[in-house]
Parts: C-alpha cells; structure tokens; sequence
C-alpha cells in the first residue's frame, strides 16, 4: 500500500515526522492533494502540524480562483490552517522575462518561504512523484546539465531556514492517482499539463509509457540512480574545493585567476567540477544559456598551443589566458593611466596597489635586485615620472646595446595582458625610461661607491 512504501522511503531517508511542524504546498491536483491528504491521516497519530499553502499564478483567470477555492474548503472541512496568495505571474514573466513556468516556481517558493517563517515551520512539503523525477533527470541530460543537475530533484535540500522535502518520490503518477481514487479526493486538473508546448509535457507523453512499458519500476530506478550521483557527487565536491583552493586565488572584485598547470595535473573529474565551482561563484545567477559545451570550450583554451586566448560567455564573463594563467572575470571600468612626478623622498601609491618608495642614501646596502634602483644625484634631474605605460615605449637596457621595446620586455617575462596596462615606468624628466619595476633597469642605473649620494627606488607589489 501507499502508506506502508512512503512510510519506508521516509525512514531510509532517515526524516522523521513525529512532533514536527510541515507546511505542504498544494496546487489542488492530484499529486498535492494526495500528499496532503496522506499527511493529515497520521496527524494525530504523530501529532503533525499541517499548513496548507495555495498560490493562484493568474494564468487561467477564473478556473485557477476555483482551484484555491477547492483547496480551501477540503482544509475548512478538515481544520488544516490555509494560507493562499494571488500572484499576477505574467506580470513578473513581463518584467524579468523569465519562461513562465520558472517565473510561477519563483513566486510560488517566495510565498512558500513567507508562510514557513510565518508558522516556524519544520519542513516544507511537495508533492513531486517518481515519475517527475524520470522527466526532471531526462530534460537535464538532454540540454547538456552537469554535477549535481543531472541527479534530477534531491528528496531533501535546504531552503532557507526551513528543509524542503518530496516524500512522493517512492511513488509513480499511477500510484497516486489510484491513492485518489480509494479516499475519495476529486483532485482538480490544470489543462496546461496536457499542452505539447511544454518539453515536460512531450517527455511525459511520449517516453515515460515507452519506460514504463519496459520496466513498471522504472520509477524506483531512477530515484535511486538520483541518490547515488547525488552522493557521489557531494563526495567529490568536497575533494574539488581542497583542490581548487590550492591552484586558484579569489580576488576581491570577485575575479578567480586559475594556475593551469597547477590545475592540469588534477584529475580530470575534480577539473570539471572544479571549473563549475569557479562559475557558481562569479554567477549571481547562472545562466539557463550555459552548458556542458561551455566548459569543453574552457578546457580547449587552457589545451591550447597558444600562449593567450579568451572567450565571451553568458552575461558578459570573460575568460582570459595569459600565458600560464587563466583569469575569469566580468569587465571592469576602463583602466585609467596615471602618471605622478616625484621631487623629493616619498611614497607613492599606484592604482595597482603596489607602491614607489623614493628615498636618499649615501650607504646603498641591500641586495640591489630588480625590485630596486640605484640612482647618482648627480646624474639625474629632477623630477621622476612614475606613469604608464604609452605606445611605442623604448628603454636602452644596462649591459645591451640599442633600445628595445616595453611591450617586448612584457612578452618576454610573460606579464599576463591584464597586469601591463597598471605596471609602473619611471622615466627622468625627459620621459627617458630608466626603469621597469621588477623587469629591467636601463643603463643609468648606478653602482655603489664611496662618496657619492643617490636616490634609492624600492617597488613595493601588492
């Protein structure tokens, strides 16, 4: 019987509903109506409180008024509290332009969270069957979802302060529509569930006989196929974010830059996941556009023979790769070139968030790399430009003959595209280039000796 397999699938996943306070959301069809109806017959046996909760989406006008009206009084006649709300979904399809039946899922769950903080509700209760499940799994896998997506709908997840759970997915439709019969519920039907335009629709109508005719359980097969990738896949989750940490770094304009050879050596599961991971967390909201063919086209720019690449992804991401590293990030503000002159010791701040520290010495000591650069007093005029860089920029190199370009000083020490147009160039007051921080020191740069006054330039990175 229903009562005795809900009851079982309840406890193998470990919920108890003893002293518990559920709230139910119930459209007035079968599957909800039967899940309330189930509920209220152990409620005093396992002193349940229920909540019924109805949302009128507006679609179908006066038909969808007497749903809630159907609803409200089987509640009446059953003393079960009733909670309904009337949202002019269209408007908020109009609005947002989201497909309606994602809109009607967001209001409806908005009302749900509403009336659960309202009651402190323990659970939130729906009414998704077995047979959803099948088409959930078969609709993702078809347009090409991955991780966890492709276990179709979990029995447990959290919502908020409150858990949502579907103990109908033990159940197939046929199950519960016989469970309807032998109580006597007269559930209401909803046409739209019989229009193709749906893809649900077409899947219910055309490949669940097709399933079921090859094995009547088939329903039971997919819920535990869903248990097992969702396991599974929790499992390897929780490896991929040790790995990801190790070869990523979060910055705080919410741009991930990604170590590829760091990240190649992973196994190529936790790869997959692990670039889903980097794309939920710059996604506020993910993109129904983006799918699986998405990331193969991350993993062919980070395969790549070239040294640089990028790609244009939904809502505006940019993935960039410079050289050995990978940067994901939506565009910022055009970079503003500065440009500061320096007549006297101080400290200089960049936009990049490093820094020039000038000073005088008579006493050089230290060890004179490339992140410092000695300077004879007498030799330099006064004052120092600290800028950006401009096209065409040149410098003679300290133990080279001729002058070589900047840009080709970038491209040799492989400075990723992003982090030339902020790097510091510090040129005397004739915009002759004596210095690139870090890089290379033009032959002005001085030697120590003994009687003799500098000025000492350290370059502080971020």
């Amino acid at each position: 019987m229903l009562e005795e397999k809900v009851r079982a699938f309840l406890k193998r996943q470990g919920i108890e509903l003893n002293n518990k306070q559920l709230l139910v959301g119930v459209s007035g069809g079968p599957d909800s109506m039967a899940l309330l109806h189930y509920l209220w017959s152990f409620k005093d046996q396992y002193n349940i409180g229920l909540i019924a909760a109805h949302v009128d989406h507006m679609f179908r006008g006066e038909e969808s008024f007497e749903d809630a009206m159907f609803v409200k009084e089987y509640c009446k006649e059953r003393e079960i509290p009733f909670e309904m709300e009337q949202i002019n979904v269209p408007e908020h399809i109009e609005k947002t332009g989201k497909s309606s039946q994602t809109a009607a899922r967001d209001c409806r769950y908005g009302f749900f969270r509403k009336i659960g903080i309202k009651y402190d509700v323990d659970y939130i209760a729906l009414g998704h069957h077995g047979d959803d499940q099948i088409e959930t799994i078969l609709m993702r896998l078809t347009r090409g979802s991955t991780g966890k997506a492709r276990a179709g709908m979990p029995f447990r997840r959290p919502f908020g302060d409150f858990s949502i759970i579907r103990p109908f997915l033990c159940l197939n439709r046929n199950e519960i529509e016989q469970y309807c019969l032998e109580t006597g519920l007269n559930p209401r039907r909803d046409p739209s569930n019989e229009k193709g335009i749906y893809s649900r629709n077409r899947f219910r109508k055309e490949v669940l006989p097709f399933l079921r005719k090859e094995n009547p359980q088939v329903h039971e097969h997919f819920q535990r196929f869903s248990e097992d990738l969702q396991s599974d896949e929790a499992y390897l989750q929780e490896l991929t974010v040790q790995k990801m940490n190790t070869v990523m770094k979060k910055k705080a304009d919410g741009e991930i830059s990604l170590d590829i050879d760091a990240f190649a050596a992973m196994p190529m599961p936790l790869q997959r996941r692990g670039i889903q991971l980097i794309l939920n967390y710059l996604y506020e909201e993910k993109p129904a556009s983006l799918s699986a063919a998405h990331i193969e086209s991350i993993f062919s720019l980070l395969k790549s023979p070239h040294p640089s690449g990028k790609l244009n992804f939904p809502n505006d991401l940019h993935i960039v790769r410079s050289y050995r590293q990978c940067h994901f990030r939506f565009p910022k503000e055009p970079v503003q070139s500065y440009r500061f002159e320096v007549f006297e010791p101080a400290i200089i701040q960049l936009p990049n968030g490093g820094s020039i520290i000038f000073e005088y010495t008579d006493c050089p000591d230290g060890n004179l790399n490339n992140d410092v650069l000695l300077l004879d007093r007498e030799d330099i005029s006064l004052p120092l430009i600290v800028r950006t860089r401009k096209t065409g920029d040149r410098m003679t190199l300290k133990g080279m003959q001729g002058t070589k370009k900047i840009k080709d000083i970038f491209i040799d020490k492989k400075i990723p595209l992003q982090e030339r147009e902020t790097w510091p160039i510090i040129t005397d007051r004739h915009d002759r280039i004596l210095w690139v921080p870090s890089l290379k020191k033009s032959h002005d740069a001085a030697q120590p000796k003994t009687d003799a006054s500098y000025i000492i330039l350290k370059y502080i990175k971020q």
